[in-house]
């Protein structure tokens, strides 16, 4: 058996540890190797002790970035190249699978640790594909430290440069950079699905029966609204964005986390 590298970063205060915790149960759940599981935060109270934290640092680059993202609108978007620093884990063997912290893992992830080996792979946008363009979306991601510090190395080169050729998005930053050195890959979409474009159902049936959970879906990610609390507990945005409470998101978010853990820790 193998170890699966799995990572996370969360700054502030948005999201408590338990976002942590559930992300951390639901990748050992899911993958066959053992998992090593490292969160990048300022924040460590709470986090199971399971979990290998690593300290947010301050970039050497981060006023010139942080000048530039606030012209772009876009405050503290790029935080995750922190992620990408050679060295980062010194005794790190293999690849990183790297997830944000407003995703559910509802199957396994195998697949999504072994597609594409040597490339930087994300799934691709839902908005911006629509728009034919090719960005990739950050939510989830997967990458090998040994092969791709160019995407720390590149923007630590240029930080004002590379957020106003990215327009301050961090996911268009990773996946164009991965691309223009043909070395990025888009994970099957069937696997990486989002909950407000492919879960939730049109009038009437919203009204009717609760989001639906695609057949192959690996990951559900919680983009835009509703997020994940209150898919929980029902939501209505407008007629179209109307939802019956979800039970499966309560199943694979929190009660078999609180079955993994302990209570203390879901």
């Amino acid at each position: 058996m193998g170890t699966a590298n799995v990572i996370c970063i969360k700054w502030g205060t948005l999201f408590g540890p338990e976002y942590v915790n559930r992300l951390y149960s639901g990748a050992r759940r899911n993958l066959s190797d053992e998992v090593r599981f490292f969160c990048m935060t300022e924040h460590r109270d709470g986090l199971h002790p399971s979990i290998e934290v690593l300290d947010l640092p301050e970039e050497p680059f981060q006023a010139e970035m942080d000048a530039a993202l606030a012209v772009a609108n876009r405050q503290g978007a790029m935080r995750k190249v922190s992620l990408f620093r050679p060295g980062l884990i010194p005794d790190l063997d293999g690849p990183l699978l790297g997830f944000d912290l407003d995703v559910v893992i509802t199957g396994p992830l195998d697949d999504i640790l072994h597609h594409a080996p040597g490339k930087v792979a994300m799934r691709a946008d839902w908005v911006e594909a629509r728009r034919g363009r090719a960005t990739g979306h950050g939510s989830v991601f997967r990458f090998d430290p040994a092969l791709h510090a160019w995407l720390y190395e590149t923007l630590a080169a240029d930080p004002r440069g590379e957020v106003e050729k990215a327009r301050g998005s961090e996911q268009r930053y990773t996946s164009t950079l991965a691309q223009e050195r043909d070395a990025f890959a888009y994970l099957p979409p069937e696997q990486v699905v989002s909950f407000k474009h492919g879960c939730l159902r049109l009038p009437p049936m919203n009204y009717l029966a609760e989001p639906r959970l695609p057949d192959n879906a690996r990951v559900v990610c919680f983009h835009g609204r509703p997020k994940m609390s209150e898919a929980l507990e029902g939501y209505h945005g407008s007629v179209i964005r109307h939802m019956r409470p979800c039970s499966w998101l309560r199943e694979h978010w929190i009660e078999r986390a609180r079955d993994d853990l302990g209570g203390a820790w879901g």
